[in-house]
C-alpha cells in the first residue's frame, strides 16, 4: 500500500524523470544486444537513418526516432538481440550549403578558403553539432547501441566506400565521361537528377527565322554556334530536306552553314516542328548530338555567363544576355514573333536557381545493371515496402533509371580516390587507391595526371550504410546482424537513399540489406501546412518534450499516423497525451492504494467469474496489439492501448473496483486486487515501447529489481 509520502501522491513530472531514467538505461548496457541476459530468438537489426550532422533534430527526426525505438524496444521485450545502430551523416552538399549560409551571415565566402581550410572549418562545425544531435536522440528516448555508433566519415566506412568504387570500376560499372550534367551556378557543383526540382514557369517563347525554317526557343541566348537544324523524319512539312543536307543560313554571328538532321525525338506538335540544338546546354539536345555524333560548343560558363562564342555578348549574365540577344535578332530581321510559354524548368533543390546543363567530365555509375536485381528483390517478395502503394513508385523510378553522376565539386565530403587529366577537355580518369599513378595522361598525351579534386555524392557513401557500418566483409557484426530487418525512413528519400541501398547492398554483398521498408510521411502543423522557420510553425521536439514530456510527444506522433501519409501535429494533441501520462500515473496510485504489490502472485488463479472475463478481454487485446506490432501497424496498436487504458481500465474497471473494495466479499476483493496488479504490470510492459519513460519510472517503484526495458512480452 502507498504511504503518504509516496511519489504517486504528487503529479507525474517528466522533467524530474526522463534524464535520470535514460542514464539508468544507458548505464545498464542493455542497449548493446551482446549484453542482453535472455535474448534467445536471434538478432533483430535496424540501421538508424543517420541524421545530418549540421543542426538540431526537428520533428521529422522525432518521428523516425519514435518509430524505430518502438520497433527496437518491442523486439527486445520479445527476446531478440535487438540492435539499433546509430550514426550521423556528413551530408556533403547539404552540410556545405548550411555552412555557406553561416559564412554569408559572417560576411565571408567559401571561395576565400582553400579546400583544406574549408574542410577543416566544416569538420569543427559538424563535430559540435554531432554532440547536439546525440543529446537530442537521447532526449527522445532512443535505445540505440551507442557503443557501435558510426559516422559516414569514419575511416573504416571510407575504406568500404573506396573498395566499392574500385570493384565497380573493375566490373565496368563506373566510368568517367563528358556528359551533360545539372550545374548550379550559385553552389558551383554538379547535382544528380534527384537533387533537382521541376517547377512550372511562364516565360516567352521566341520564334526566329533560321534560313528557310522558323524555329522556337525560350533561350535565345544559347543559340550562338547552332549549326544543326533537326526535324522528325515523318514530318511531311519538311520531306524535301534530307538528312545531312547543307543549307546557308543568316544567323547571329553572320552567314553560317547549317546541317539538316532527322531524329524521332523531335515533337512535331511543338512550335513549328523544327529546331536547332544546343548540345552543351540541353539534355535532349545532348542525346540527339550523341546519337548522330555531332559537335557542340559551350555558350554559358560555370558562372552563368556567356563565353567567347557569344562575341560582343561575352561575359553577360543569362538574363541580361537574353534581352540583348532578342534586340539583336530584331535588328537582323530574324525575330518572327513572341508568345507566352508555360513550361517546366529544372531548379536547384537548395537555392531554387535554374540549373544550367553543362557538359563536363564526371564520374558516373551505370545504373541499369544495378536496377534489375533491386526490382526483382521487391517483385519476388524478398523485400516488402510499407505502404504497398509505394512499390509502383519504386518500380517506375528503377525501370526508367539514368546513369548516376557521383562527382561533386565541393570540399566537404569523401574525396574521390582517382587520378584525372589536368586537361579540362579530357575525360580520362582511373581509380588510384594507392596514389601511385603519375605522368602524362595516357588518353590525350597532353595533360598531366593529377589527384581528382572532387568528392563523392553523399548518397554514394550513405547508400552503403547497412553493410559498411557492420564491418563488411569480415567483422563478426556483419556476419551476425546482416541482412538487417527493417529500414524505416521518410517516404521522400525512397529514391535518394533506400533504392540505392538495395542496389549497392545486392551488388556488394550478394544479399538484400533489409527485408522490410517502412516509409513514414511528412509531419505537418495542426493546419496541415508544411513546417518552416519562416512560417513560425516549427515544433522543436526537445522544447516540446520539456514542456509536455517526451512520452506525450511520442504518442502524438504515432496514434493515427498511417504509414506513408503526411500527418498533422498540433500542440493540443501533444498536450492530450500528457494528460494520458498523468492518467497512467493516477491509475498506478489507485491500484497501489488498494492492492499491496508485495502480495502480487503471478500464479494466482482463483479469480471470480467477472474478473476471468476481464482477464480474457485484456489478454485478447494484448494478442491483438502483438499482431499489430508484428505487422507494423503502430498507429492502431497505440490507439487500442490508449482507449483500453483510459476508457476501459480507468473509466470502467477502476470505478467498478471502488464498489468491490468498499463492500465486496473477501474473495472478490482478493481476485480484483490480483487482477489489477497483473493488468498494471502487463499494461506497463505493452505500453513501454510507446511511452518508455513514464512506464519505466512506475516499474522502478513497484519494488522491482530489474529494468522494464528487458522484461518479457506478456503474450499468454
Amino acid at each position: 500500500m502507498l504511504s503518504e509520502d509516496s511519489k504517486f501522491m504528487k503529479p507525474y513530472n517528466p522533467l524530474d524523470t526522463e534524464k535520470r531514467i535514460y542514464e539508468m538505461w544507458e548505464k545498464s548496457g542493455y542497449f548493446n544486444p551482446d549484453n542482453l541476459p535472455s535474448a534467445d530468438k536471434g538478432p533483430f537489426t535496424i540501421m538508424m537513418p543517420p541524421p545530418n550532422a549540421n543542426g538540431r533534430l526537428h520533428v521529422g527526426h522525432a518521428l523516425f526516432v519514435t518509430l524505430e525505438d518502438i520497433m527496437t524496444r518491442y523486439k527486445r521485450l520479445c527476446g531478440y538481440k535487438a540492435l539499433w545502430l546509430p550514426g550521423t551523416d556528413h551530408a556533403g552538399f547539404e552540410t556545405q550549403v548550411v555552412y555557406e549560409k553561416k559564412l554569408e551571415k559572417e560576411g565571408r565566402s567559401r571561395f576565400e578558403f582553400t579546400r583544406e581550410e574549408l574542410y577543416a572549418e566544416i569538420m569543427k562545425f559538424t563535430l559540435e553539432h554531432k554532440a547536439n544531435t546525440e543529446d537530442d536522440l537521447r532526449s527522445m528516448g532512443a535505445s540505440c547501441d551507442w557503443s557501435r555508433e558510426k559516422s559516414t566519415l569514419d575511416a573504416d566506412i571510407i575504406k568500404v566506400v573506396y573498395a566499392t568504387f574500385k570493384q565497380m570500376s573493375e566490373d565496368n560499372l563506373i566510368y568517367r565521361g563528358k556528359r551533360i550534367v545539372n550545374w548550379c551556378t550559385k553552389h558551383q557543383t554538379s547535382l544528380s537528377d534527384l537533387e533537382t526540382n521541376a517547377e512550372t514557369r511562364t516565360d516567352k517563347l521566341y520564334y526566329m527565322q533560321y534560313g528557310p525554317f522558323v524555329i522556337a526557343t525560350s533561350r535565345p541566348e544559347t543559340k550562338f554556334g547552332d549549326k544543326y537544324v533537326v526535324m522528325h523524319p515523318d514530318d511531311t512539312r519538311y520531306s524535301q530536306y534530307k538528312d545531312g543536307d547543307k543549307l546557308p543560313v543568316k544567323w547571329l554571328e553572320g552567314e553560317i552553314t547549317a546541317t539538316v538532321v532527322k531524329d524521332e525525338a523531335i515533337d512535331m506538335e511543338f512550335g513549328t516542328g523544327v529546331m536547332t540544338i544546343t548540345p552543351w546546354h540541353d539534355m535532349a539536345d545532348f542525346e540527339i548530338a550523341k546519337r548522330h555524333n555531332l559537335s557542340g560548343v559551350e555558350v554559358i560558363d560555370k558562372n552563368g555567363k556567356l563565353t567567347d562564342v557569344a562575341g560582343e555578348f561575352k561575359g553577360l549574365k543569362i538574363e541580361v544576355a537574353r534581352e540583348k540577344v532578342v534586340e539583336r535578332l530584331k535588328e537582323l530581321g530574324l525575330l518572327v514573333k513572341e508568345e507566352a510559354y508555360e513550361h517546366n524548368v529544372i531548379t536547384c533543390y537548395k537555392c531554387n536557381r535554374i540549373l544550367e546543363p553543362r557538359i563536363m567530365p564526371q564520374w558516373f555509375v551505370k545504373m541499369e545493371p544495378l536496377a534489375k536485381p533491386a526490382i526483382d528483390a521487391v517483385k519476388n517478395g524478398e523485400i516488402k515496402i510499407i505502404p504497398d502503394f509505394q512499390e509502383k513508385i519504386y518500380f517506375h523510378w528503377l525501370e526508367n533509371i539514368r546513369d548516376w553522376n557521383i562527382s561533386r565539386q565541393i570540399a566537404w565530403g569523401i574525396p574521390i580516390p582517382a587520378k584525372i587529366c589536368s586537361n579540362p577537355g579530357c575525360d580520362y580518369g582511373a581509380v588510384d587507391l594507392d596514389d601511385e599513378m603519375t605522368g602524362k595522361c595516357p588518353k590525350c598525351g597532353e595533360g598531366e595526371l593529377i589527384v581528382d579534386p572532387d568528392t563523392f555524392d553523399t548518397w554514394f557513401s550513405s547508400g552503403q550504410w547497412p553493410y559498411a557500418t557492420l564491418g563488411y566483409p569480415d567483422h563478426s557484426d556483419f556476419k551476425k546482424f546482416y541482412p538487417t530487418d527493417v529500414m524505416e525512413t521518410a517516404a521522400d528519400i525512397l529514391f535518394f537513399w533506400v533504392a540505392r541501398m538495395i542496389m549497392l547492398g545486392l551488388y556488394r554483398t550478394g544479399k538484400i540489406p533489409f527485408h522490410t521498408i517502412y516509409l513514414h510521411g511528412m509531419v505537418r502543423d495542426g493546419a496541415r501546412q508544411k513546417m518552416s522557420k519562416s512560417k513560425g510553425n516549427v515544433i522543436s521536439p526537445v522544447e516540446i518534450g520539456e514542456k509536455y514530456g517526451t512520452d506525450a510527444l511520442r504518442m502524438a506522433l504515432i496514434v493515427g499516423n498511417t504509414p506513408g501519409v503526411d500527418m498533422a501535429l498540433a500542440e493540443d494533441k501533444i498536450k492530450g497525451y500528457k494528460l494520458f501520462a498523468n492518467k497512467l500515473w493516477n491509475i498506478t496510485r489507485f491500484v497501489l492504494s488498494n492492492a499491496d504489490f508485495a502480495q502480487y502472485d503471478k500464479s494466482f488463479a482463483d479469480y471470480t467469474e467477472e474478473d476471468n472475463k476481464l482477464r480474457e478481454n485484456r489478454n485478447n487485446l494484448i494478442v491483438d496489439i502483438t499482431a499489430d506490432l508484428d505487422n507494423y501497424r503502430f498507429h492502431l496498436a497505440s490507439e487500442k492501448l490508449y482507449h483500453y487504458i483510459w476508457d476501459e481500465f480507468a473509466s470502467n474497471i477502476l470505478e467498478n473496483s471502488k464498489n468491490i473494495f468498499l463492500s465486496g466479499e473477501d474473495k472478490a476483493k482478493i481476485s480484483r486486487q490480483q487482477f489489477l496488479l497483473h493488468t498494471l504490470e502487463k499494461i506497463l510492459i505493452v505500453l513501454h515501447p510507446f511511452m518508455p519513460f513514464v512506464t519505466e519510472e512506475i516499474w522502478q517503484s513497484l519494488e522491482k529489481d530489474s529494468l522494464l526495458m528487458i522484461e518479457k512480452w506478456p503474450v499468454e
